[in-house]
């Protein structure tokens, strides 16, 4: 493998997404999605993306948006050097948005669903992966599997519909069991999330509370296992302790998901700040440069769940660290 490395000063800063600002609710919305979103806040604009890996069909489909303060999510950043980092990136200095993207694959007869999404756990704007499913010609019911990196509410929330029921009623749902253990068998010890109490409650009652509807039937997993054929999981642990990252493989082609490593491009990667809410950021940084380097390295599209829309591009290495720089828009 020849290590692509580039120095920083030529490369410009990842490309600012166009989203606004996003409102962060002072604790986490309790009730959960249903498959129609209020009117009033459905898009406009398409929140699917089709594509190829190999002979697997790909489409990413937006579950919306969520965010905050973006001290959260660089943690040891200091408030002028993040401020002037976003203001040069054309972002907003008192918010960060993160989208939500979900991946479907069509692969062996079987359509799977990579993160099921937040639903409304994480506040108004969550919630959309059933209509942009509905957008191309599926419902609920034709998902045969769902699999989530870890069990934070923005990834397990679309699991549990309004009225408690199954949101995806016939599919097999699998989840780390590291994560399993720590969230949903114990009451999580939270303090470490840089955030107030009350959220730190009510993010791991959300997570149960999603979880309920799947709790008899879930198909628990160690990072390494093979969910079907053409996707793999790989050990991504630190962020919570046992987050896995996917790589979606067919042929000579793959795509690498990397779940929550990074939340933004311009915080997480083009600046090497680190995430408040890893829970062990020591292992956490130790996954983040792994995977980092092996997609630099082989040269793997990367797939990040809270990147700007639709969240693919490369990863690049450079002489401090790493660049973002998102794929050219397939039509």
């Amino acid at each position: 493998m020849n290590e692509i490395t580039l120095n920083r000063r030529k490369i410009m800063l990842t490309a600012a997404t166009g989203a606004s600002a996003l409102f962060l609710p002072t604790s986490i919305v309790h009730s959960q999605t249903t498959p129609e979103a209020p009117r009033s806040v459905r898009p406009r604009n398409a929140g699917y993306y089709r594509f190829r890996v190999g002979e697997i069909a790909a489409t990413v489909l937006s579950d919306g948006l969520i965010g905050g303060p973006p001290q959260v999510y660089a943690s040891d950043a200091s408030e002028v050097e993040l401020r002037e980092a976003l203001r040069r990136a054309f972002l907003p200095t008192d918010r960060l948005t993160l989208n939500l993207n979900t991946l479907l694959i069509e692969a062996n007869g079987r359509r799977v669903l990579i993160e099921a999404g937040a639903g409304q756990t994480m506040g108004p704007l969550g919630g959309r992966v059933f209509e942009n499913l509905a957008a191309i010609g599926l419902r609920p019911e034709d998902v045969d599997v769902v699999v989530v990196s870890h069990t934070h509410p923005d990834h397990v929330g679309n699991l549990r519909t309004a009225d408690g029921g199954k949101a995806f009623p016939r599919a097999t749902v699998f989840a780390p069991r590291a994560d399993w253990d720590f969230f949903v068998r114990n009451d999580p010890d939270l303090s470490y999330m840089p955030v107030p109490e009350d959220f730190r409650r009510n993010f791991a009652a959300a997570i149960k509370r999603s979880v309920e509807p799947v709790t008899s039937g879930i198909e628990l997993y160690a990072a390494g296992a093979e969910i079907i054929p053409g996707l793999k999981t790989l050990s991504a642990a630190g962020h919570t302790p046992g987050m896995a990252n996917f790589l979606v493989e067919s042929g000579n082609d793959q795509l690498l998901l990397t779940a929550d490593l990074a939340y933004h491009p311009v915080v997480n990667i083009d600046h090497a700040w680190v995430p408040g809410p890893d829970r062990d950021k020591d292992t956490a940084l130790s996954s983040r440069r792994r995977i980092f380097d092996m997609a630099a390295a082989d040269r793997i599209p990367v797939l990040g769940f809270h990147y700007p829309f639709p969240g693919i591009g490369r990863m690049l290495k450079t002489d401090t660290g790493y660049v973002w720089v998102p794929a050219n828009w397939q039509f």
